[in-house]
């Protein structure tokens, strides 16, 4: 039951655009009887709502997905740092994680004229076609050797699918400290990113994204290293322990 309940909740694309029962019916894979009966349920529970009937993802997925921890921790120390580095760049900023050989984006701010991208928040796209998830990767030896191992995903004519050509590209970014990126996840897009290193481990990514006639690589990529620096230093023990010292310290006031 719970398989198929999230098989319908799938169903759902990124576009937002509600469903008539017939339409979840046929994206969801399943019977109309258990549809039927698995929607009403998940409209109970606040899972899914349904008006004039058509059916849309409910506040409650909204609710449970910012208990996640990254929502918590990451995301919550980066946005301060995500929020410099749009307005150092004005250009489109996001923070990624690593899960598994793709990389699901927890933050992107753009501002009104940005450039049109697959990126979303709470979506994900491959590790090897992004800047962000090549950082990910050439922080992480384990799972570039994963990544190296399988069959490389192609978005874009543009989009590194040789093993070797990869391998290079990851070297290449331990020496600089960032990746670069060029039409390989958005025909007419250009990206740069640095890793959040923290204890020695790969915990995101931050990157900026840039229109290809607009693409200095070199010039951004000062600003998105000390981005990454900083949060790293935010999220380093050293910094929990002097933020929590700085509270048991302060002057009870009368």
């Amino acid at each position: 039951m719970l398989d198929r309940a999230v098989q319908l909740l799938t169903a759902f694309r990124p576009d937002g655009e509600s469903l008539t029962f017939s339409e979840l019916v046929e994206a969801g894979g399943l019977t109309r009887t258990t549809t039927h009966r698995l929607a009403h349920h998940l409209v109970r529970l606040g899972l899914l709502r349904c008006e004039d009937g058509r059916y849309s993802v409910g506040l409650m997925l909204f609710e449970l997905g910012r208990l996640v921890p990254v929502s918590r921790t990451i995301r919550d120390a980066a946005v301060p740092f995500l929020q410099d580095l749009f307005e150092a760049t004005h250009e489109t900023v996001h923070l990624g994680l690593r899960d598994g050989f793709d990389v699901v984006y927890a933050e992107k701010i753009h501002g009104h004229g940005s450039i049109d991208l697959p990126s979303r928040v709470g979506g994900r796209l491959p590790l090897t076609c992004t800047a962000v998830g090549k950082a990910l990767l050439a922080a992480d030896p384990a799972a570039e050797a994963q990544a190296l191992r399988r069959p490389l995903p192609r978005l874009t004519k543009a989009s590194v699918t040789d093993p070797a050509a990869l391998a290079a590209q990851l070297a290449e970014a331990r020496q600089t400290g960032v990746t670069l990126e060029r039409e390989e996840a958005n025909l007419g897009v250009a990206c740069v990113a640095s890793a959040i290193i923290v204890g020695g481990t790969a915990r995101a990514a931050v990157s900026v994204s840039v229109p290809i006639d607009r693409y200095e690589p070199w010039r951004l990529a000062a600003a998105v290293r000390t981005t990454a620096l900083g949060i790293s230093r935010q999220l380093s023990p050293a910094a929990s322990r002097s933020a929590a010292a700085g509270t048991r310290q302060r002057p009870r006031t009368r």
